[in-house]
């Protein structure tokens, strides 16, 4: 198989993906209305009123799955749709089955870390956790697989975009820096737990083997 093809093949797949993803949640977004206020007398709340996710409930814990997909209001899912299109098509370059894995530990550990931290009475919802989880695991990936491609991507990521560092802080009132830390964490440790294995049987090795000679040693018969 060319490898030409290969790539091309998983660059039109991350592409699809990534599109896919978007066009779900400007769906949900046009499907939940625009309106993106939490109101206690709101006899038909809006989706994202109703799945957020809401600290220390524990009717209310896997939530924290269909929050990553609801955003409050139009302004708040733009702010989000470029940075995940970009960060998630460079995170699927490497398969989509993988990026699927990393999304999901992302999505887990920014979900529960919103759940167990944020301000009681609170609703989170939004995919800015997704993004800063990407985020962290682009920067990470190369350094953990020694792969100098994708360090090199990384290091352009954080040249590019280092700044979103500053959203993990709680400097901004009505912004979920939980979201943030957490989702940032979930990338980093998911580049670990999800790293490549070494491919094809590992055999053991000997002193001669290290040595780079080839051939039995000596005394071995044959």
């Amino acid at each position: 198989m060319p490898i030409g093809g290969s790539r091309g093949r998983r660059a039109l797949a991350a592409g699809v993906l990534m599109l896919v993803w978007l066009a779900v949640l400007w769906g949900l977004a046009a499907a939940d209305g625009s309106d993106p206020y939490c109101l206690p007398y709101d006899y038909d709340p809006p989706l994202v009123c109703e799945y957020g996710i809401e600290p220390r409930d524990t009717g209310a814990l896997l939530d924290i799955y269909p929050a990553a997909f609801l955003h409050f209001g139009f302004d708040h899912l733009a702010a989000n749709s470029w940075p995940l299109v970009i960060f998630g098509f460079l995170a699927a370059l490497r398969g989509i089955g993988r990026f699927l894995a990393v999304s999901f530990v992302i999505i887990t550990v920014s979900g529960l870390g919103v759940w167990l931290t944020a301000s009681g009475g609170s609703i989170t919802a939004g995919a800015s956790g997704v993004v800063f989880g990407l985020f962290g695991y682009l920067l990470a990936r190369g350094f953990v697989e020694r792969n100098a491609v994708d360090i090199t991507v990384g290091i352009t990521v954080f040249l590019v975009y280092g700044s979103l560092l500053w959203g993990v802080l709680p400097t901004e009132t009505g912004v979920s820096w939980q979201g943030h830390l957490f989702g940032l964490l979930g990338g980093v440790a998911s580049a670990f737990w999800l790293r490549r294995g070494e491919r094809g049987p590992r055999r053991r090795r000997t002193v001669w083997d290290r040595r780079g000679l080839t051939g039995p040693p000596p005394g071995h018969p044959g």
